[in-house]
């Protein structure tokens, strides 16, 4: 074997990387002690350029392609030394292969509540979280300021920083914005491209761009979110007064199909239910007076208006160690007084009242107590 052919196998001739991995962003051709030999091939594939670094600086940025070694296709390495030298002074470049495809499906989110002044709910706390791609748009900056020598660099070792950079232009940009928290929801994608375009001069001194930013989901404390719920509902019930009425009149109706309940109670709840049905009726079916031998109409002065309905009596409930009983009728409720089961002190509650009270402190309850009679009068 001559001296040339020995040189020859100790030089690299093909300088190439394929990536099998899905977060490596830059990784150094390992030369393993070997000279770049003048005239070798080096190998760019779409999605990656190569940086050329050598003695310390940075010559050259290879875009796609293939190219020959040579320093009449190297402008930037025509100053390197000993090219025209042969092998008698070679000399030794590292070369690093940077990823330039995207990173996708990158989260990002708020690490703790952030705080502004919402202009309807004033003071208040929201989350936030999302995704964001990422890739390098300046192989050589990239290389210089983020990775340095660190010849296997991973898109884990700057997604931290970048969830930072982002978390601090939402902030900033959803506090600017005035956008009512109710509202943010409809404005996410305006929000996520105004995010991108404030971030993109920070990502960009490090070499990087994001093309995409998405903010998935706003969201309020659990406390906060809880009041608005009961504010939907009360929307949802619309007027209150109606809905009491509704409440009311399923509450009757439940009573007097309760088994269990005052039969008395019961039974005047469905005859009163009843007679008020009854009329209606009667009301819907009064002949009228017609051409065509209907029963002639009553005259004006003797017409008499149907009686109103009857009106909606009370239900009592009672509530002694730990249960409640009811619920009752105000008969009810007098036929236990007189028999003693009902005290004053026992505590009663009906719809609308607000919370238990004593039973001796409600009027309509107070005269069911007996009250001795005043003595007789004199000489009777």
């Amino acid at each position: 074997m001559g001296i040339l052919d020995f040189l020859s196998g100790q030089f690299i001739d093909v300088i190439e990387w394929t990536d099998d991995t899905r977060d490596t962003m830059v990784w150094r051709f390992e030369r393993e002690g070997h000279e770049i030999k003048y005239g070798a091939k080096l190998t760019v594939r779409e999605g990656q350029a190569a940086v050329f670094i050598h003695e310390g600086q940075l010559a050259d940025v290879f875009t796609p392609g293939l190219y020959m070694l040579e320093t009449n296709n190297m402008p930037i390495m025509t100053s390197l030394q000993h090219w025209d030298h042969g092998f008698e002074s070679p000399f030794k470049s590292e070369i690093y292969f940077i990823n330039t495809t995207r990173f996708n499906d990158l989260k990002w989110g708020t690490k703790n509540p952030l705080m502004l002044r919402d202009p309807e709910f004033g003071p208040t706390r929201i989350r936030a979280f999302g995704t964001y791609s990422v890739r390098v748009k300046d192989a050589g900056r990239f290389l210089t300021e983020i990775t340095g020598t660190d010849g296997e660099f991973t898109m884990d070792e700057i997604s931290f920083q970048i969830r930072n950079i982002i978390v601090q232009e939402f902030s900033r940009a959803v506090a600017a914005s005035g956008i009512p928290v109710l509202d943010m929801a409809a404005n996410t994608g305006d929000l996520g491209k105004l995010i991108a375009t404030e971030i993109s001069a920070t990502i960009a001194s490090y070499g990087l761009e994001i093309p995409e930013l998405y903010i998935e989901n706003i969201s309020l404390p659990p406390a906060v979110e809880a009041a608005l719920d009961k504010r939907t509902s009360m929307g949802v019930v619309g007027d209150l007064g109606k809905y009491t009425q509704f409440s009311a009149a399923e509450a009757m109706t439940a009573a007097a199909n309760n088994p269990n309940g005052d039969g008395g109670m019961g039974a005047g709840l469905g005859m009163g239910m009843g007679m008020t049905m009854a009329q209606q009726m009667q009301n819907a079916m009064m002949p009228q007076s017609g051409p065509w031998g209907a029963a002639p109409a009553q005259p004006a002065a003797a017409h008499t208006p149907p009686p109103p309905p009857p009106p909606v009596e009370k239900l009592w409930h009672i509530t002694q160690s730990g249960s409640t009983t009811g619920p009752f009728s105000r008969a009810a409720m007098g036929k236990m007084a007189s028999e003693g089961s009902l005290t004053r002190e026992s505590l009663v509650w009906t719809a609308g009242q607000d919370g238990w009270q004593k039973a001796g402190a409600i009027t309509e309850l107070a005269q069911l107590f007996t009250i001795l009679p005043p003595p007789p009068p004199p000489g009777s």
